[in-house]
């Protein structure tokens, strides 16, 4: 008599791994306000690496999500630097950062809670 193995464990759910590969670039972009950015840049990165793997799936819109937040940032914090010239810009760095904050919170939970951004993007 043969023992008996166990059946083998169920395969993954599709968009198991863009969903890691998510948190992990929402976890960038928190690290990324201790670093100075840098976080931001290597979320940027898996981004555009990543994204033509999620389309079609609920998780492209955070992947758009994220990438609109990071240049838009680009754009007003360039804004901001050259109003830093006439010792306002540090108003729009405040303003940026509070920007890029609430979106990658609202993005983190969002994702977490296994939803589209949808309209937000």
């Amino acid at each position: 008599m043969q023992p008996v193995s166990p059946p083998p464990p169920p395969a993954p759910p599709p968009g198991l791994n863009l969903r890691l590969v998510l948190h992990i670039v929402y976890g960038l972009y928190a690290i990324g306000f201790i670093t100075g950015g840098m976080g931001w840049l290597a979320a940027v990165v898996l981004c555009y690496v990543k994204k033509g793997d999620a389309a079609g799936t609920v998780y492209s819109s955070h992947f758009e999500w994220v990438l609109r937040t990071f240049w838009w940032s680009v754009l007003w914090f360039a804004v901001s630097a050259l109003l830093a010239l006439i010792l306002i810009g540090w108003v729009g760095v405040f303003v940026t950062l509070v920007w890029v904050l609430y979106r990658v919170i609202k993005g983190w939970l969002t994702l977490a809670e296994g939803r589209s951004i949808g309209a937000m993007v």
